[in-house]
């Protein structure tokens, strides 16, 4: 088993730690709030008084922050943990960032002798909490092999999506892509509603009909369809609006770097910006549906 540091236990990051744990890791973490720390130690992980020294003796770093500069700021410079790491520590990055950044800390890393992969994850906090989570990873095949062990604690998918960067490539698409189903989805059902039909017959229909997609099977938008879903509980937990106009924007960040067209990923974008703006900001993503249930649009 490895010596662990994790830094970052927000909804994501504390859940997935806890599953190291379990796993019979070492681990030591570190976060700017005790109350995120404090469950954590009552497990068994050890408790850090700073970034730098969680890192101090670990084989393998892992990190979860909220955006690029945060992940810069931790990992870069005279203070940053590429400068206080143990040599050959392996560096582990699973927040959901711009891919220059995760270049950028690569290339620094790489610079130090370092393994840096960025790994950002899918399957929400459910995931996180399950062990399930699916990890897209950009970096070397050596590193990524070498970080499957703690990665597989965590999850129940690892995919190496190409070379630094392409991690956070591959996940910013996959959430353009649910972004755009989601919000087809809750059109198409109070569509339904209101010409009559009832949400949840419609939604078997199209499920093993053409317009099938991972929303309806798993994540029904409408409240009462599904009892385990965040719509059927006032849309509380899974995946904040606000994280998914951060993803969009990461997502358009990237195709206007790449002058890809990406027309309904900007359609997405504008409309769960204005869903947040609208006081949804910290609703799960799928409360989109109210914005079509809204008779006003």
């Amino acid at each position: 088993m490895s010596k662990v540091a994790f830094i970052g236990l927000g909804n994501m990051g504390g859940p997935m730690a806890i599953n190291l744990i379990k796993a019979g890791h070492q681990v030591a973490v570190f976060d700017l709030v005790q109350a995120a720390i404090d469950p954590l130690v009552a497990l068994g992980a050890t408790q850090a008084s700073s970034a730098n020294q969680a890192v101090v003796d670990a084989d393998i770093i892992i990190t979860m922050l909220p955006a690029g500069s945060h992940v810069r700021t931790l990992y870069l410079g005279e203070q940053g943990l590429i400068s206080h790491a143990r040599s050959g520590a392996l560096m582990i990055d699973c927040s959901t960032i711009d891919a220059d950044s995760a270049r950028t800390v690569a290339a620094a890393a790489k610079a130090q002798g370092f393994e840096f992969v960025d790994a950002p994850v899918s399957g929400g906090t459910a995931g996180a909490a399950a062990g399930t989570l699916t990890f897209i990873c950009g970096g070397s095949e050596v590193a990524i092999a070498r970080a499957t062990e703690v990665l597989n604690a965590m999850g129940s998918n690892v995919f190496h999506a190409g070379d630094s960067g392409a991690g956070q490539v591959a996940k910013i698409c996959n959430n353009q892509l649910l972004a755009v189903l989601m919000i087809g989805t809750a059109e198409a059902l109070q569509l339904g509603i209101d010409n009559g039909l009832d949400p949840e017959v419609l939604s078997e229909i199209m499920k093993v009909s053409s317009g099938g997609n991972w929303a309806l099977e798993k994540y029904n938008p409408c409240p009462g369809v599904m009892p385990s879903t965040p719509a059927s509980n006032d849309y509380q937990g899974g995946f904040m609006t606000n994280l998914m106009v951060k993803d969009l924007g990461l997502a358009a960040q990237a195709a206007l770097s790449s002058q890809s067209s990406a027309p309904m990923g900007a359609l997405a974008r504008s409309l769960y910006q204005a869903h947040a703006r609208s006081g949804n900001g910290t609703s799960d993503f799928s409360s989109i549906f109210n914005y079509f249930a809204r008779k006003d649009v």
